[in-house]
């Protein structure tokens, strides 16, 4: 095989850019590996945790660009023609442009690993960062791809316009589909509700076993699941009782009008004394609410200082047994429903209204 057309001057252009091109990758890569342990250092003693993502964005630099940036080195020893150093000095934008990316690219991954992993990662939604780190991310490699393209002289004017109208289309045909998953995105975000707490709206009740992009599922009381449209469930008005610190109870009970006056005193009182008796609980007010027609309505309000509907149940269940036990031994009876009769005296006038009316009856037949 015959090298005539390699003449002496281009061997050792060719030999120089070669080592030219090993030194670089070798500097460059010593370089990043010298950068990344002092940064690496630097994390272990200081306090701040930017340091070491800093770090591992760093350390995520492609190696495969290293070397295209230092034959593009190497290249600039050798006399090119204009035509290959203008596709040269192309590969020089193409490779900072991809590495600039590879960088944000890993940067938004750690954000996201480093939120979930947070003292408050579990007010975070692992399916809302995941959305939202491939929302940056797309968006990261759409405008590398156009920037690439427009470097490279690519009209990207018409490409841009078409992928808006194309765009405009799809968001037209699947604008439920988008609807719920930006609802999604806003439950994540705003947090109105996450698994595990119990809601309530409508008539539907029960505790979020699932958000996803287009669902929400929740299992109810009565032990079915029922799945609910993310953007159906943001139009409603949801109680959340989960995050309930706690409840205020308001209940009344009715004393018979027989109770003499100075032990219907007795029995606001008495009922604060029964509830601060209670753990976990905070009387509020007893009050004589009103004189109905046939009893004395008395109002209470306390504070159970749980969200546990169970708990709340047991002490409402203590408090009545408590007021029965010592409203008996008071001897103050609670208010019953009472209907009284009246008989008039004077029967013969009744009897004889009644035989008027029979014998009008008997005209008329």
């Amino acid at each position: 095989m015959s090298f005539n057309w390699i003449n002496e001057s281009t061997a050792i252009n060719l030999a120089l850019a070669l080592v030219i091109t090993l030194i670089s990758y070798i500097v460059i890569r010593r370089l990043i590996t010298a950068i990344t342990g002092r940064i690496a250092s630097w994390s272990s003693r200081s306090s701040h945790g930017w340091t070491h993502y800093l770090g591992e964005i760093i350390g995520r630099t492609s190696r495969l660009l290293i070397l295209l940036m230092a034959i593009q080195m190497g290249l600039y020893v050798i006399d090119l023609s204009p035509a290959w150093e203008s596709r040269v000095s192309h590969i020089w934008f193409l490779v900072l442009a991809l590495q600039f990316g590879l960088w944000m690219d890993a940067a938004v991954l750690l954000w996201a690993r480093s939120a979930l992993s947070s003292k408050s990662g579990h007010q975070r939604s692992q399916l809302t960062m995941t959305m939202i780190s491939l929302m940056v991310r797309t968006a990261l490699w759409a405008v590398v791809l156009l920037s690439v393209l427009a470097n490279l002289g690519v009209d990207i004017t018409a490409f841009v316009a078409s992928l808006g109208i194309g765009g405009i289309a799809v968001a037209l045909a699947v604008q439920n589909v988008l609807s719920d998953l930006f609802a999604s995105l806003s439950i994540g975000i705003d947090k109105p509700f996450e698994q595990g707490d119990f809601v309530v709206f409508g008539d539907i009740a029960g505790s979020i076993e699932y958000i996803g992009l287009k669902t929400t599922r929740i299992r109810s009381l009565s032990g079915e699941q029922v799945i609910c449209s993310n953007t159906q469930l943001l139009q409603q008005t949801i109680h959340n009782y989960k995050r309930m610190s706690e409840r205020r109870v308001l209940f009344q009970f009715d004393i018979s009008y027989r109770t003499p006056t100075e032990k219907v005193a007795e029995v606001a009182p008495l009922v604060k004394q029964i509830i601060t008796s209670l753990e976990k609980t905070r009387f509020d007010r007893a009050h004589l609410l009103a004189l109905e027609s046939n009893a004395l309505k008395f109002e209470v309000v306390y504070y159970v200082l749980s969200s546990d509907y169970n708990q709340y149940m047991d002490i409402q269940q203590s408090i009545n047994m408590a007021l029965l036990k010592e409203l008996e031994q008071r001897q103050i009876k609670f208010g019953m429903p009472v209907r009284s009769l009246e008989f008039l005296e004077d029967v013969p006038v009744i009897q004889r209204a009644s035989s008027d009316v029979d014998e009008s009856r008997m005209v008329q037949k």
